[in-house]
């Protein structure tokens, strides 16, 4: 068996492979990306074909994949029911904000399976010390801390286990290589052997991953193609709120979202997401709407805050904390435009309360109230709520799941939701115990309210 040696240089965006180094990346344009690798193939003189038999769809087995409840609901909903059998999963996250935390949780409550739990940042001695704090024990859950993939292999073939977790795939390294840990090389080579395995033995395996300075998955871009499901933990560690959203799943939705409460004892399921969302202050203020939202297949409320005032040096400011900056400067347009409002030499600042990313198009409505009470100092009653989309001739536009969105504001004791006059699918409004306003510009919504 002969090996060769090979220096070549491969781009950490786009994991394209070049033979020299140069500045700029010619496949993704990225400036400074390239990393030296020293690769060292194995030529094998003889070669093994496997007896593969194309198949029919028609013959090819309809069952259902078999799913592992994790007893973590929040968890489960983002993973679209559960952790399917030989599956990868990629879990990425900001130093400090509880993957780790996470992982150990799941693991330390599966006590129906055996799990290999592999460390290579912390001792088993720091994960004893986590464990304790979380105040969890299982006796099927098994600790190693190793670095090599080929020991942890070799361990693996003399000890059968249901679930696999390593923290972290950066820290593996494989002998095949030269390079060190944590390189594009050994983080490709490590993450293809490992789904090798998983998808061979039908083990599930749950990695956890560190991001760069950018928010994307550390390493090649690769590697989210590799894994079968990508999640990030998002989270501001000067808030207790911690979101765990789908990026990819090949077996669900990726438009979940799983929200948690960091504790002194761990991360707390967090089953009624509007409970953290909505500020527990009764008394009415200015500049502050409630939004009936959906992320996924859930409805929760959220507390728009918003600040208008005269611009002081000239050049009006703009920002935004959990909601998208171009399309604020949209729905500004649309007021100074169609409804009169001189917002073009005022200051608007625009917050998302608790600290999450908003997508849903619907909140368009609950934003431009905002605004406005904040601009005219009148404000909104809290018992009030807002969806809607609004569009660039000030029309508000029908939105998704009318039902579920006042569903969750009466749940949660609102007199009055506001929704476009034109909806998807009719309804009958009569069943519902909130009282509904039909609304079809934002110059209406503005002269009921103010």
């Amino acid at each position: 068996m002969k090996t060769k040696t090979k220096k070549i240089y491969i781009c950490k965006n786009c994991n394209a492979k070049i033979t020299k180094w140069i500045g700029k990346c010619p496949h993704c344009g990225e400036w400074n990306s390239l990393s030296e690798e020293i690769l060292i193939k194995e030529k094998k003189n003889n070669y093994s074909l496997k007896n593969l038999k194309p198949q029919l769809i028609s013959e090819i087995s309809g069952e259902d994949e078999k799913r592992i409840d994790t007893k973590n609901q929040e968890f489960n909903r983002v993973l679209g029911g559960g952790l399917v059998l030989g599956s990868l999963i990629l879990i990425g996250g900001e130093p400090g904000i509880g993957k780790s935390t996470l992982a150990l949780q799941i693991a330390l409550k599966l006590k129906n399976l055996k799990i290999l739990y592999i460390s290579g940042e912390e001792s088993i001695l720091q994960i004893k010390l986590r464990a304790e704090r979380l105040k969890l024990e299982n006796n099927t859950c098994y600790f190693l801390n190793e670095t090599s993939l080929e020991v942890i292999f070799q361990v693996l073939k003399n000890f059968s286990v249901e679930l696999i977790i390593i923290d972290s795939i950066q820290t593996l390294q494989s002998n095949k290589l030269e390079s060190s840990a944590g390189s594009i090389s050994q983080i490709r080579e490590c993450a293809s052997e490992i789904l090798y395995f998983a998808k061979a033995s039908s083990i599930p395996t749950l990695l956890i991953g560190h991001i760069n300075k950018d928010g994307n998955i550390a390493g090649p871009k690769v590697l989210e193609h590799i894994v079968d499901t990508v999640l990030q933990f998002e989270g501001d560690t000067n808030y207790m709120y911690r979101i765990l959203r789908s990026i990819k799943n090949r077996f669900g939705s990726t438009s979940e979202l799983g929200i948690f409460e960091m504790q002194s004892n761990g991360l707390r399921e967090v089953n009624n997401p509007s409970e953290l969302l909505l500020s527990q202050n009764e008394e009415n203020l200015s500049g502050v709407a409630i939004a009936s939202s959906i992320e996924g297949a859930r409805p929760f409320l959220i507390e728009i805050q918003a600040l208008v005032s005269s611009a002081a040096y000239g050049n009006p400011q703009r920002s935004s904390t959990g909601f998208d900056l171009r399309r604020l400067n949209m729905l500004l347009a649309v007021l100074e435009k169609k409804a009169g409002f001189r917002m073009s030499i005022k200051d608007v600042f625009l917050n998302i309360a608790g600290g999450i990313n908003v997508k849903d198009p619907a909140i368009d409505l609950a934003v431009i109230v905002a605004i406005l009470s904040s601009e005219e100092d009148m404000e909104v009653n809290k018992k009030i709520c807002f969806t809607g989309e609004v569009g660039l001739t000030s029309e508000i536009r029908p939105v998704n799941r009318i039902e579920q969105r006042i569903t969750e504001a009466e749940k949660l004791g609102f007199n009055t939701i506001y929704i476009p006059k034109y909806k998807k699918k009719n309804f009958n409004i009569k069943k519902f115990n909130i009282e509904i306003k039909e609304v079809s510009k934002v110059e209406e919504v503005f002269e009921i309210l103010f």
